[in-house]
């Protein structure tokens, strides 16, 4: 089976796993079609609520290269995500039981994080990680908790933050991508230790309050800010 005219699949198992991690080759950083409205903002907040518990079988052009099992036609169905070539430098994370996808740098490894469903950290940078959670909810679109601005505000202030945190919003973004809305927000978290920034994405779908935050320190978030910006705007909630 071939997809596009550059690459060739040989298919080595009919497995097909729950999680997965998939890096394609990619000639471009597009990510899949939106619709985005955007409102741009700068605030600071001090905050003093409570914090959340909070990757013989020869291809004959280019090689699949993927973390667990291998793929079938009805896994390539499964998501959005494979409509387009999975950006340069960049893997696939996903899962299929839980309903959601995202992409993380290709040199990143996963880790556990504290009361989260899948992470991945840099090997090297101390701080650099991205990790997605999720709670249960009767809501069904994040448009149902509120106006953008307010939801955003309240989601750093009394989830992102911790009491001894001061915290500064960049911008917030509002997409809509094959039906679902998302909001994505940059913010900074300030200690008298260290400093960090961050982008968070949430979205509401299969009765779960999904989480993405992808975090750097403050000192190289000019040097990383739009390889991070490339994982907050690839998650997407699949239908479970």
């Amino acid at each position: 089976m071939a997809i596009s005219s550059s690459l060739s699949l040989c298919w080595v198992s009919t497995t097909i796993p729950d999680k997965f991690q998939l890096t394609l080759p990619n000639h471009n950083n597009e990510l899949p079609r939106a619709t985005t409205t955007a409102y741009f903002s700068s605030k600071n907040i001090t905050c003093s609520a409570e914090p959340a518990a909070i990757d013989e079988s020869h291809c004959k052009r280019r090689p699949l290269l993927l973390g667990v099992g291998a793929l079938t036609t009805s896994l390539l169905q499964a998501s959005s995500l494979f409509a387009e070539e999975i950006p340069e430098k960049y893997r696939a994370f996903v899962d299929k039981v839980d309903g959601y996808s995202y992409y993380y740098p290709y040199d990143w490894r996963d880790f556990d994080f504290r009361a989260h469903d899948s992470a991945f950290k840099d090997r090297y940078m101390q701080l650099h990680n991205v990790r997605v959670r999720f709670l249960p909810t009767n809501k069904t679109d994040i448009h149902e908790l509120g106006p953008m601005e307010e939801v955003v505000s309240d989601l750093v202030r009394y989830k992102l933050a911790s009491p001894n945190q001061y915290a500064t919003i960049f911008g917030m973004q509002e997409r809509n991508i094959d039906g679902k809305n998302y909001y994505t927000v940059e913010y900074g978290l300030q200690t008298t230790n260290f400093a960090t920034n961050s982008f968070a994405t949430v979205a509401i779908g299969n009765g779960r309050f999904y989480t993405l935050i992808v975090v750097a320190n403050e000192r190289r978030w000019k040097r990383y800010r739009n390889q991070l910006k490339v994982v907050a705007d690839s998650f997407r909630m699949l239908d479970i």
